[in-house]
């Protein structure tokens, strides 16, 4: 069984940055894939960006420049660095850790959500 607790997520103006933070344990050497998702109220889950275990990442294409995913393997932590936040990021951002591809990544786990909101 494999636990994604994630934190970070806040209330920030336009323009500004966060970063979040999703800490994984249990068995997840065979999870090839993380990558963050986000839900806005009444919208579906979206893929914002995936990373492999070598480090090939993949953006949304609403995030590119902005967004920056990274991973520390020895921490088993994945980090997304968000900056120049536009309202339209609000949402529930979620972890997600599978097997897959960083372009189609298939979610085993998922972590709780941590709320960012972006005022204008």
């Amino acid at each position: 069984q494999v636990q994604l607790v994630e934190s970070g997520g806040n209330l920030v103006q336009a323009g500004g940055s966060l970063r979040l933070s999703c800490t994984a344990s249990g068995s997840i050497f065979s999870l090839n894939v993380m990558a963050w998702y986000r839900q806005a109220p009444g919208k579906l889950r979206d893929l914002v960006a995936a990373i492999t275990s070598s480090g090939s990442t993949n953006y949304a294409d609403s995030v590119k420049g902005r967004f920056t995913i990274s991973r520390d393997n020895a921490k088993n932590t994945v980090y997304l660095q968000m900056d120049s936040l536009k309202p339209e990021d609000t949402a529930v951002y979620y972890c997600a850790a599978g097997r897959g591809t960083r372009f189609n990544p298939v979610p085993n786990y998922w972590g709780q959500g941590t709320q960012v909101t972006v005022s204008s």
